[in-house]
């Protein structure tokens, strides 16, 4: 007689390894959705901030031009602008920049009887000011005041 070295599971032992090996468990496909919640959040939470700081380093880049341009443009005209327009009309600015907190071209200018020079003859417009009433979370202080 003859003997093999190999046994055949019996039909039922054979189903039921099978089964076992075809997916994942409920709770692990639980445990895999979960971690992926929380890092899909956390995702979503630094891209917000480094939106925000962007445009936050937009409106200083902005307003440090527009400032600029109104100390130059009161230097050779010997007259200070009278509003941001003055600025992009007489071409110091290309264009009036869009503040990046309120999305509009809504710049709030402040006057003052400040000169310049000796020579300048008129005063007017001698800084701007974002219209955003939000704070930097940042370093905690207004955009209206940068």
């Amino acid at each position: 007689m003859k003997t093999h070295l190999y046994k055949r599971p019996y039909a039922g032992a054979r189903r039921q390894s099978a089964r076992s090996s075809f997916g994942f468990t409920m709770i692990e496909l639980m445990i895999v959705m979960t971690i992926l919640v929380i890092l899909v959040g956390l995702a979503a939470l630094n891209y917000q901030r480094t939106v925000l700081r962007s445009k936050e380093a937009v409106l200083r880049t902005d307003l440090r031009t527009i400032r600029d341009a109104i100390d130059n443009y009161t230097l050779d005209k010997q007259a200070a602008p009278q509003s941001v327009d003055d600025l992009q009309q007489a071409g110091y600015l290309r264009g009036v920049p869009v503040d990046p907190m309120t999305r509009a071209k809504d710049w709030v200018p402040v006057f003052d009887s400040v000169v310049i020079s000796p020579e300048q003859t008129t005063t007017g417009m001698t800084d701007v000011h974002s219209n955003a009433n939000g704070t930097s979370p940042f370093d905690h202080t207004p955009y209206n005041e940068w």
